[in-house]
């Protein structure tokens, strides 16, 4: 049972930040102050390396609802506790960000299990939540592309060496929204349809957008419309900030087949229940139907730290270069790379001006 148990950490964290906007004043607050006693939790507690036992997929599945539906509710909140102008400017700050950070670390990846399923009540669950982090169409770019292209120079989800959280943050919300539309567009082409026939997810994607709109204005006018407008605009950010730490630096070489070896894992106690197994991530890139606790961690991999340890290091990209990351994609480079990518690591190490460890 204690295996079911662990991933309502996810709603948990989600319900504090509901609790800290119904609170209003300070207390909006709340939800930013999970990030360091989460960071600080998975920090401390043994890296678990444990497999699931979960053999009942729909009691499973109760958390990554829940925690859906209340990650929602947080931007309704939002807008409510905004528009009622009782905040203070740097109170509102708090519940904008308090609403951002839930929702994207603790939100998208209940949102990201769902529509990677079979399921189609699931499926369709988890693609309107998109409309939370301002991109409904993010899961094409995700699915088609990045699952395809993982690890090359293809996939807009994959930083390369030298490149800061910040620059990545931003190039990758561009490249995944043209993406989505390129990829959509052409799957109409083949269809018969025009490029931006009617029936492109774009026209659903811009309509969703504009009716979260209007229903944020109608609880909280113009100032708590935007208040989730930004909120949700943060979310995407950090969305890709998030695969900036799963994916930051790998290598492979197009057309070869993907293997555990090509992803990064955090396998943090805290971060593995919280984040649905998404830090367990390589099984995810080999069966990306695979539910999230049939996940394994692959212990042979490279170590990383916690996820959070990881986030808050690349706040200062040379903190993230010099202590984190470097180090890791030499022993990765060295003891797990083919001929093939050490090739490209070398040229990529070049072009970042990093040390040329093949030399030693």
């Amino acid at each position: 049972m204690k295996d079911y148990i662990i991933y309502y950490l996810s709603p948990l964290t989600i319900l504090v930040s509901v609790v800290g906007l119904v609170l209003g004043g300070g207390y909006v607050w709340l939800g930013l102050a999970t990030l360091p006693a989460l960071a600080l939790g998975d920090a401390i507690l043994p890296r678990d390396l444990r497999t699931r036992n979960i053999k009942i997929m729909w009691l499973a599945y109760v958390p990554v609802v829940i925690t859906s539906i209340l990650a929602a509710s947080a931007y309704f909140l939002l807008s409510m506790r905004v528009g009622e102008g009782g905040l203070t400017a740097f109170n509102t700050i708090g519940a904008v960000i308090s609403t951002g950070w839930t929702a994207t670390i603790v939100g998208i990846p209940a949102f990201h299990e769902m529509f990677h399923r079979r399921d189609s009540f699931l499926r369709n669950f988890g693609l309107c939540f998109q409309v939370f982090y301002m991109d409904p169409t993010r899961d094409i770019a995700h699915v088609v592309g990045h699952h395809i292209d993982v690890g090359t120079n293809k996939d807009g989800d994959t930083a390369r060496r030298g490149q800061s959280l910040y620059a990545f943050g931003v190039e990758a919300m561009i490249h995944s929204f043209v993406t989505s539309q390129r990829m959509e567009s052409d799957s109409m082409e083949r269809r018969g349809f025009g490029r931006w026939s009617i029936r492109h997810r774009i026209w659903k994607g811009l309509a969703a957008l504009i009716v979260f709109g209007v229903v944020m204005f109608l609880i909280g006018g113009w100032q708590g419309m935007a208040a989730c407008y930004v909120a949700g605009i943060l979310a995407r950010f950090l969305l890709e900030a998030f695969n900036y730490f799963q994916h930051y630096g790998q290598v492979r070489v197009e057309g070869e087949p993907i293997e555990k070896r090509h992803v990064w894992n955090h396998l943090g106690a805290l971060s593995r229940a919280m984040t649905f197994e998404i830090t367990n991530h390589a099984d995810h890139h080999l069966n990306s139907y695979m539910p999230y606790y049939e996940l394994k961690p692959d212990v042979d991999a490279v170590k990383l730290p916690s996820v959070f340890t990881c986030f808050m290091a690349a706040i200062i990209p040379p903190v993230w270069t010099k202590f984190i990351i470097m180090p890791a994609l030499r022993e990765w480079d060295l003891n797990h790379a083919n001929d093939s990518e050490r090739a490209i690591a070398k040229t990529q190490n070049k072009a970042a001006g990093w040390p040329d460890w093949f030399a030693n």
